[in-house]
């Protein structure tokens, strides 16, 4: 199979994850749970996990790095933290249903969506400053869109939330692993990710990574100050509750070590040129619209298109018949599909991972000419 969803889940993990994953089953309990050998080797596991992720994200203490089992997880505390009803929120026109049905489920906030075009940061960098100098209590936006690979200019944006004191949450789903995301330089008060993304971990894995005081979202038992009845105060106790996912906690070690020794750098190279050839790819085929930058800076390994006279996810089931592997629809971001112009028909997606081959692009390319060739019928 050729797997060109690697933005819904990176599917070839490095071997080492798949070890840690095995080896955690049989040889670790829950950590703080015990002062026996499985419930230390636990605790020294997930100890290291933090610090490793704190190292790449540039938090400050590894007590900031909180487990959660996706990037909606931690998007939900965050959310919940510093949303309520009547907040003013300002978000992109590019959000996941993470963000949009989770602000959805607060009544009566005030919304403003930050809709520009496609591919051009300096655009949104200018709507955001513009709408935050207004006033807001929370801005929350994607790093990258999971549909088109767009990339927001953090950094400005980050900035401009800074200057006028607002507090700002992150999704880095599609970034983390990918792209330079660093807290020390945000200064975010929130940042969500997936551990099963571009960090190469299991699914039921990912962080929030906490640069102010959040709320829980569940409550229970820690292995922390169990006499009370309120949630610890102290990260990361206050928002981890019950039973950790050691086998992932222990793969996801192992996919955040195995980013740090591939390189960032090395990794968005490699995912850029492949973008770069799928392009070229579909740009020779007839009534096919790719979605692309012009400029690489401005798109990350996702890219979407869609065919003039075939339905995508039509085309995605064909396309899986034939053993290549993408994802078709809305992608659960109907916002982004409805700034981009694209909500009626949605895309067919391919997105790459450090794992994929040139190779792959031209037999997708050459597998897709076939489907084309092919008379539909009903």
């Amino acid at each position: 199979m050729i797997y060109f969803d690697a933005a819904a889940t990176t599917l070839e993990k490095p071997v080492l994850v798949r070890r840690a994953m095995a080896s955690a089953v049989h040889t670790m309990s829950s950590p703080g749970r015990g002062g026996h050998p499985a419930a230390r080797l636990a605790e020294e596991t997930a100890y290291r996990c933090r610090t490793a992720a704190a190292a790449l994200f540039g938090v400050g203490s590894p007590e900031q790095v909180v487990f959660t089992c996706s990037a909606t997880h931690g998007l939900n505390i965050a959310i919940h933290s510093l949303v309520t009803p009547g907040s003013r929120v300002i978000i992109s026109g590019y959000e996941h249903n993470a963000v949009t049905r989770t602000l959805h489920a607060i009544r009566g906030i005030r919304l403003t969506v930050i809709d520009t075009p496609l591919f051009r940061p300096d655009l949104s960098a200018a709507a955001f400053e513009d709408a935050v100098a207004r006033g807001a209590d929370a801005v929350i936006c994607n790093h990258v869109s999971n549909v088109f690979g767009s990339i927001q200019p953090l950094e400005q944006i980050a900035e401009s939330c800074r200057r006028h004191g607002v507090p700002l949450i992150v999704d880095a789903s599609q970034s983390a692993g990918v792209l330079p995301v660093r807290m020390d330089r945000l200064g975010a008060a929130f940042i969500a990710l997936p551990g099963h993304k571009g960090l190469y971990g299991p699914q039921g894995t990912g962080l929030l990574l906490c640069g102010r005081d959040a709320q829980p979202l569940l409550f229970g038992g820690t292995g922390s100050a169990s006499r009370l009845q309120d949630m610890p105060e102290a990260l990361p106790d206050r928002l981890e509750t019950g039973t950790h996912n050691m086998p992932g906690i222990a793969g996801l070690l192992e996919g955040i070590r195995f980013v740090m020794q591939k390189d960032l750098e090395s990794i968005r190279a490699h995912e850029q040129q492949l973008t770069a050839q799928m392009a070229d790819q579909l740009h020779r085929l007839p009534a096919v619209h790719a979605l692309i930058s012009e400029e690489p800076a401005c798109q990350a390994g996702v890219l979407s298109f869609w065919t003039e006279d075939r339905d995508c996810e039509e085309l995605g089931e064909s396309l899986a018949r034939r053993g290549v592997a993408v994802r078709a629809g809305l992608h659960c971001a109907p916002l982004a599909h409805r700034t981009a112009g694209t909500l009626e028909k949605g895309t067919v997606r391919v997105s790459f991972s450090a794992f994929n081959t040139f190779r792959q692009v031209q037999v997708f390319k050459e597998t897709l000419e076939q489907i084309l060739r092919e008379k539909v019928t009903f």
